[in-house]
């Protein structure tokens, strides 16, 4: 397969981190192009990570022909706009969660990029670790039963004034950065939609994020329970409770690339621990993006599905305003 080159909008440690180097693995990713509102630090990024071309506005890169998907890291506030100038540009996009504010920012700015003949994709990348497809595999084969709960904690210490993390009016919160994840794999595991949820969001008093957030999903015979926080001790899990057994997934969203995840089940037989190969979740992600670009077809977790996790959202927001269960 022909390699798909990428441009990637913003010189984020992110990025640098976790995306660029793994990628570079790939024969089927090529990084043609880096902006940043600074030349001189796209160009200091684009020499370190083998990156073709460097740019000092967003919109040079977005004029570049070559380029045929754009990779969107940016901070929350801007996803829906730069989706919409990306899909202006003829570009396929692929960007991070939550692909938006709202679920209304998130309907229009997909419908107007697949207005435009190119895909769309929200970045969950968890969903391309073998450990997930295992998970959901055993919950289909009904390995522990009927599911019951779906419990999620993901937390995480930043008290970075000037984090985006931290700042409201970027989309900064624990609820929008990692309660998405929360939200996003219950709907997967359960492959359904909650009916009504309900949250308890505590606010940092200068930020004016939320810090410390959790949230009942109510999906009829099963529900999900979870709680997300900013200034906790760092820790993940999910547990997947069930009439017949257990399924917990050891460090479930930022799974290392070069150790074997772990998936632990117990039913009435005993517990066992299932060891999954070592797969860097990021290339998965991208290389699967890239196949649907040069197959031209629909991209593995569809826009639909971002659109749906930011109802719930706007939904868990809502219930933090009122005090009680919000209807979907």
């Amino acid at each position: 397969m022909q390699v798909v080159k990428f441009g990637v909008l913003g010189v984020s440690g992110f990025f640098k981190k976790k995306i660029a180097i793994p990628t570079a693995k790939s024969p089927l990713i090529k990084w043609q192009g880096i902006a940043s509102r600074s030349l001189e630090r796209s160009q200091e990024a684009a020499d370190a990570y083998g990156i073709t071309n460097a740019y000092g506005s967003y919109e040079e890169l977005l004029a570049d022909e070559a380029i045929e998907a754009l990779y969107i890291p940016l901070p929350n506030h801007v996803h829906a706009e730069w989706i919409k100038k990306a899909a202006d540009a003829g570009k396929h996009i692929l960007c991070e969660k939550p692909i938006a504010l709202s679920a209304q920012e998130a309907q229009e700015a997909v419908e107007y990029a697949e207005a435009k003949g190119v895909k769309v994709m929200e970045a969950f990348m968890y969903r391309f670790h073998p450990q997930w497809q295992h998970a959901l595999e055993l919950i289909r084969m009904r390995e522990i039963g009927n599911v019951q709960l779906v419990q999620t904690f993901f937390g995480y210490t930043n008290a970075d004034a000037n984090n985006i993390r931290n700042q409201s009016d970027k989309g900064g919160g624990a609820l929008y950065d990692i309660g998405c994840y929360a939200i996003s794999v219950s709907r997967f595991l359960l492959q359904a939609e909650p009916q009504r949820v309900l949250s308890l969001l505590t606010e940092h008093a200068d930020f004016k994020t939320d810090i410390l957030s959790s949230g009942t999903l109510d999906f009829g015979e099963a529900r999900a329970q979870f709680t997300v926080g900013t200034q906790t001790f760092p820790y993940q899990q999910v547990t997947v409770h069930g009439s017949g057994g257990v399924i917990s997934i050891e460090i479930p969203f930022n799974t290392p690339a070069d150790v074997a995840a772990r998936v632990t089940v117990t039913t009435s037989i005993g517990t066992r621990e299932v060891k999954l190969s070592p797969t860097d979740q990021y290339i998965a992600e991208f290389e699967a993006f890239a196949r649907a670009i040069r197959e031209d077809t629909t991209v593995p977790t569809p826009p639909t599905d971002a659109v749906k996790n930011m109802r719930v959202l706007d939904a868990l927001f809502e219930s933090s305003r009122t005090g009680g269960w919000v209807a979907l």
